[in-house]
């Protein structure tokens, strides 16, 4: 049996998210699944490096699936080409070993997040950045960026009801550019929690705005209180970039 690994690009803004949904079509992992169907005519789940939400949009997400298929690699992109939605683009198909596995191989990820800074709103990236034309504190952000690098116990930043496997996350790169009227925010960790990111992102914004203090950051490493951080930022200002693998 064949191990074959995707590299994924996808506009997320049509989408309920990754992960295939009984009650909807509407998912990235079930698009490629009936693709894969038709193409091979075996019933196949693909793995994904991990899930994304309804609206979050990828540059490089990677998923990987078992076939007995004989068709080349180029036939099998060609196949995704033709009838993949447009906005679903394989980027890269390999074969790999079999012990391959996308989730549980993935030592980090990459994501990015935009905000929209200017009082006018743009009609072409408003389903990819976050509109907060709030007067912002660039030198108070900057240093919640630093602040929020390193190892935590991230639970009180999470979506996460419980865990019963650790929370404690590696944010190895936390970085801030102005792109024009954008504000490009990169998260670098060795693995996110749930809306992680968009916490933290919701975070990182109200101390900007000054309607949160600095030291909250330390409280919340503290009190693990979700309800104590920021809000969770709308998903489509949200781009998985890259799943990192030794």
């Amino acid at each position: 049996m064949r191990n074959i690994k995707l590299t994924i690009e996808y506009d997320g803004k049509r989408y309920s998210g990754w992960q295939r949904l009984g009650n909807t079509d509407k998912t990235i992992q079930g698009k490629i699944e009936n693709i894969i169907f038709q193409m091979t005519e075996e019933k196949i789940e693909i793995i994904g490096s991990g899930r994304t939400d309804a609206g979050t949009h990828a540059r490089g997400q990677v998923a990987n699936f078992k076939t007995n298929s004989t068709m080349s690699l180029a036939e099998m992109q060609a196949f995704f080409i033709q009838y993949l939605p447009r906005d679903i683009v394989i980027k890269k198909i390999e074969e790999v070993p079999e012990r391959f596995h996308a989730r549980y191989n993935c030592t980090g990820k990459k994501y990015s997040y935009y905000i929209w800074t200017a009082d006018t709103p743009s009609a072409f990236d408003y389903h990819y950045v976050y509109q907060y034309p709030e007067k912002l504190d660039m030198k108070k952000m900057q240093t919640a960026c630093d602040k929020l690098v390193g190892t935590h116990d991230f639970i009180g930043f999470s979506a996460l009801k419980k865990s019963k496997k650790s929370t404690t996350r590696t944010i190895k790169e936390l970085s801030m550019v102005r792109e024009g009227d954008k504000l490009h925010f990169t998260f670098v960790g060795d693995g996110f929690l749930y809306k992680m990111v968009r916490i933290l992102m919701g975070t990182i914004l109200e101390i900007g705005a000054g309607t949160r203090d600095l030291s909250s950051i330390d409280d919340i490493f503290e009190n693990k209180v979700r309800q104590d951080a920021g809000e969770t930022v709308p998903s489509q200002g949200l781009f998985l970039d890259e799943a990192y693998y030794n």
